[in-house]
């Protein structure tokens, strides 16, 4: 091994000699990652290049303002760093405008909040309960302290958008802004039907893709370009970058954007957030991430096959894209226990409340599962079957402590034939 090799593989010397006991939980979580069966949709592992971008020099700079118009002086490098961002955002997404600057998926909505809204104003999107996120209009967030919800839900019958009862609800409370978008739906979003209805209300639709900007980008969902004003996302996720936010508009939502992100929301961006999404968004451009966008998918509906047949129930019956929302109450446990026991045998998933949970939201009916991070791993349709096995059995056992410790060796076992991306073990 070369010294070059040995230094790139012993990256936290100087944590090590400054901070000893950081090092060691760093260590530790690195060996997590790499031992389990990471099923959290939410969750994925970033490459070694967009890892190094986050822990560079850029992170010594402030950077208030854009690019070619800062306050602060030395930013001839910054201002070529965040320009390479936006123009390969706008390419990637097909969207005219785009700011890179928000620290994450929440204060990027918080933004919209304050570029087009008064305190008060109308906003409609899915409830919580029903798989929506908390800036959506979440009575708990600031978008429901703030502003008026108007929450619709999917359908007491087969848990699916009922665009009938949408369309209704719109008619009705006229929002002034209308969220299509989710955290814990396992269906393909219909961009176009929400846009006759914003329309139809003269309502800003926003499509928040944090979860699915991977599967957009990439061909395995449809894309929300042209048919939608403003999008939304996360830069992690699906997309595989670093803890980051992006908002990508129509042209004439750009300069309020703008102007809500800084100085509306923030100070200086985070310079080495924006370079490690700068390469974020370079791989997203290869064909090598077309092909894992469309593994992702496939991985979902071979493990929601392989749960179906162990008789979990899932809500819609199964999924279109990265997740799956299982109803854990026939197996006689509640999400969180559920959720436990999995955790204990390797495979780590969260409880998460399913459509018109009568418990309570911290220890909810659902598990949440996804396929983003074990597909990262080259994981293909084989080792669903396996996992699903896995999880079947756990469940059915989950107070016996010899099962989940067998399984979880197992689990380490192909973990090892599946090296964890970006993770030197």
């Amino acid at each position: 091994m070369s010294t070059t090799e040995v230094l790139s593989l012993n990256q936290l010397d100087a944590i090590q000699a400054v901070d000893p006991e950081i090092h060691d939980l760093i260590r530790l979580e690195e060996r997590r990652q790499a031992n389990v069966i990471r099923l959290i949709p939410s969750e994925n592992y970033a490459s070694r290049a967009v890892m190094q971008a986050t822990g560079t020099v850029l992170t010594n700079k402030y950077s208030e303002g854009y690019a070619g118009k800062r306050y602060y002086e030395g930013q001839e490098y910054i201002d070529q760093v965040e320009r390479i961002a936006v123009e390969r955002a706008k390419a990637l997404f097909n969207m005219p405008h785009a700011n890179v600057q928000p620290y994450s998926g929440s204060p990027a909505n918080q933004a919209i909040y304050l570029a087009l809204l008064e305190p008060g104003d109308k906003v409609m999107g899915m409830a919580l309960p029903s798989g929506g996120h908390l800036t959506h209009g979440a009575k708990v967030s600031f978008s429901g302290k703030l502003y008026t919800p108007v929450p619709y839900t999917v359908s007491a019958k087969d848990h699916l958008l009922d665009f009938t009862e949408i369309r209704r609800i719109a008619l009705e409370e006229r929002p002034k802004l209308i969220f299509c978008g989710h955290s814990a739906y396992p269906r393909v979003l219909d961009f176009a039907k929400f846009a006759e209805i914003a329309k139809e209300v003269g309502a800003v639709l926003v499509s928040d893709i944090a979860h699915i900007s991977g599967l957009v980008v990439s061909g395995a969902h449809p894309s929300p370009a042209g048919i939608v004003d403003i999008v939304s996302t996360t830069t992690h996720k699906t997309l595989r970058g670093p803890r980051g936010g992006m908002l990508l508009s129509r042209e004439e939502y750009g300069a309020a954007l703008d102007k809500a992100v800084f100085p509306g929301l923030q100070g200086g961006p985070h310079n080495h957030t924006t370079a490690a999404i700068a390469v974020a968004l370079k791989e997203a451009a290869t064909p090598e991430f077309t092909s894992y966008g469309h593994q992702i998918v496939r991985n979902a509906k071979a493990l929601a096959e392989g749960l179906l047949s162990h008789g979990f129930r899932l809500i819609t019956g199964g999924t279109e894209n990265h997740l799956i929302l299982i109803d854990i109450t026939n197996k006689g446990l509640s999400g969180r226990e559920a959720a436990k026991a999995l955790a204990e045998a390797g495979i780590v998933a969260n409880c998460n409340a399913i459509p018109f949970d009568t418990r309570k939201p911290f220890d909810p009916s659902g598990v949440r599962i996804g396929t983003p991070a074990i597909t990262s791993r080259g994981m293909k349709e084989p080792e669903m079957k396996r996992i699903a096995d896995w999880m079947a059995e756990v469940v059915a056992s989950a107070g016996v402590a010899a099962v989940k410790a067998r399984v979880a060796g197992e689990v380490r076992d192909l973990c090892a034939s599946f090296p964890a991306p970006g993770i030197s073990i």
